[in-house]
This record gives C-alpha cells, sequence and structure tokens, in this order.
C-alpha cells in the first residue's frame, strides 16, 4: 500500500521560509514522478512544483526563483524548500505521486501571516 506523509508546515512570517518533506512507503518512489499541490481556502487545488525520476523539475510561475523541489531516492523523500513566503502562499500543501494510479498525501497547512 502507497503511504505519502509531509511534513513541515507551520506559521510563519512574510518573508520567512519553510521546508516541506514528503516520505513515500510502499512504492519504487526512484522511478516515481513526484509533485508537491496546494489549496488555499476556497480555491481548487493547484500545482506547485514537479520532479522527474531523473531529478528534473518544473514550476508554477507564483513560486519560481522562490522554491525549490528536491528528492532523495536513498530516504525515499521530496522536500519542498519554500524562501521568501508569501501570504498568498497559505494553503494546504500535498504531495502527490503520478503514474496509473495516482497517490496524495494528507496534506500539511502553511499559513504565511502578513
Amino acid at each position: 500500500q502507497v503511504q505519502l506523509v509531509e511534513s513541515g508546515g507551520g506559521l510563519v512570517q512574510a518573508g520567512g521560509s519553510l521546508r516541506l518533506s514528503c516520505a513515500a512507503s510502499g512504492t519504487i518512489f526512484s522511478i516515481n514522478v513526484m509533485g508537491w499541490y496546494r489549496q488555499a481556502p476556497g480555491k481548487q487545488r493547484e500545482l506547485v512544483a514537479e520532479i522527474t525520476s531523473d531529478g528534473s523539475t518544473n514550476y508554477a510561475d507564483s513560486v519560481k526563483g522562490r522554491f525549490t523541489i528536491s528528492r532523495d531516492n536513498a530516504k525515499n523523500t521530496m522536500y519542498l524548500q519554500m524562501n521568501s513566503l508569501k501570504p498568498e502562499d497559505t494553503g494546504v500543501y500535498y504531495c502527490k505521486r503520478f503514474g496509473a494510479v495516482v497517490y496524495w498525501g494528507q496534506g500539511t497547512q502553511v499559513t504565511v501571516s502578513s
């Protein structure tokens, strides 16, 4: 059974930083395309960043230059380093495993105060 567990969310002031982690189990993590999504109150879930098995990355325009997605295949873990956080980055951040069957984590709350 695939499990994705996010951690690292919290409350931070604007301009601050957070590092999210997504620990995966029950899957061959190294071959999976993985991604971070977020959902703000009253809005649809949106892509933040994604990373392929070989480390190629793609970012939403709103986070380019501020967020960095990475992965450690030896630890079955994906990360999202978030710098220069803005109030509009507030939301629940979800880890996603792409594939024939899509899996989601339970989410971790990020709140950025102004």
